[in-house]
């Protein structure tokens, strides 16, 4: 039997979407303080914006809209890739936390 899905938050994807903003926020609490409100707010900010932008998408009620949200979840995500690389490059993140 399938799992009856009666909000945004019993999606699997917008569940693990908060999953990985609590990562990224608790990995870049080690990054220098003067990163603060560079990469650290750069890093957050997208990283928050994953499961967001699922539940305003789920919460609009249309499956053409909510399409157009996981699109805009999966730039955002993409964009927190390549900001992780980056960090990775220049030796804020190890090779584990990446």
């Amino acid at each position: 039997m399938k799992n009856k899905i009666n909000n945004y938050k019993d999606l699997i994807i917008w569940q693990k979407s908060i999953d990985l903003a609590v990562n990224i926020f608790n990995i870049s609490r080690s990054f220098s303080k003067e990163e603060l409100y560079g990469i650290v707010s750069q890093l957050r900010r997208v990283a928050y914006s994953i499961p967001s932008n699922i539940a305003e998408g789920y919460c609009r009620g249309r499956k053409l809209e909510l399409k157009q949200f996981l699109k805009f979840a999966y730039a955002s995500a993409a964009e927190l890739e390549t900001r992780l690389i980056i960090c990775y490059r220049i030796k804020f993140l190890s090779l584990k936390k990446f």
